[in-house]
């Protein structure tokens, strides 16, 4: 092959391959804009304790945090903190509970996501922070259709989602919890107050849509 058309062959593959990182990459990029519209509206506070920020339930039962610096947070880089009372009321029994998923009469769901710092830019605001999220761990950051949500997966089938348009949708942030270790420990999931139990569709590990159990706590903040 004459090396122009060789030359000319590389740029377009190199081209093709941008053009398919910049597609594939929607989700890391348009998470981040719907994210900043609903850190705008909700009830956004640091959390010294888990050196990361803490997103609030407006009835205050359920907090989502996500790391300012993955070195220095802990238990959890990111993590849902719920209201274990509800469960105990429908039949929770703590013993039954994996050891360290009952903290101060809170339910800790959550997974980490790495050892990296953050620089001191991504440390600054919520906003930057969920930014580096992305930037280093972007397999955590899915797209759910059939609520047309974005949110963060938290291990074990937990998730924070939100919505990508929230003037188009009546459940701006969901709070998910998989009800199958809490179930095995005694719960009624009819029982439980404040939360929703329901089946939702979701694509498996190979893209396949199934219908699994969740235990929802969605919020409309506008």
């Amino acid at each position: 092959m004459p090396k122009k058309l060789f030359l000319g062959a590389l740029s377009m593959a190199a081209l093709l391959t941008l053009t398919a990182c910049s597609q594939t990459d929607v989700i890391g990029k348009i998470s981040v804009t719907s994210f900043d519209q609903v850190l705008k509206i909700a009830d956004v506070t640091a959390d010294d304790q888990y050196q990361g920020w803490s997103l609030n339930a407006p009835d205050k039962t359920a907090r989502f945090i996500f790391s300012r610096d993955f070195k220095v947070s802990a238990p959890h880089d990111v993590m849902l903190v719920v209201d274990v009372q509800p469960f105990l009321d429908a039949g929770l029994d703590p013993t039954k509970l994996p050891e360290g998923m009952i903290v101060d009469s809170m339910i800790m769901v959550g997974q980490d996501l790495g050892e990296t710092a953050f620089p001191d830019s991504a440390k600054a605001s919520p906003s930057a922070s969920y930014q580096e999220l992305v930037k280093l761990s972007r397999s955590s950051i899915g797209y759910h259709e059939a609520l047309d949500h974005y949110g963060v997966d938290l291990g074990n089938g937990n998730k924070f989602e939100w919505a990508k348009d929230m003037s188009k949708n009546d459940k701006d942030i969901v709070f998910v919890l998989d009800p199958k270790v809490l179930i095995a420990a005694g719960v009624d999931p009819a029982k439980v107050s404040g939360w929703a139990f329901a089946q939702v569709e979701m694509k498996d590990a190979s893209g396949k849509m199934v219908a699994v159990d969740k235990f929802l706590k969605p919020f409309n903040l506008q």
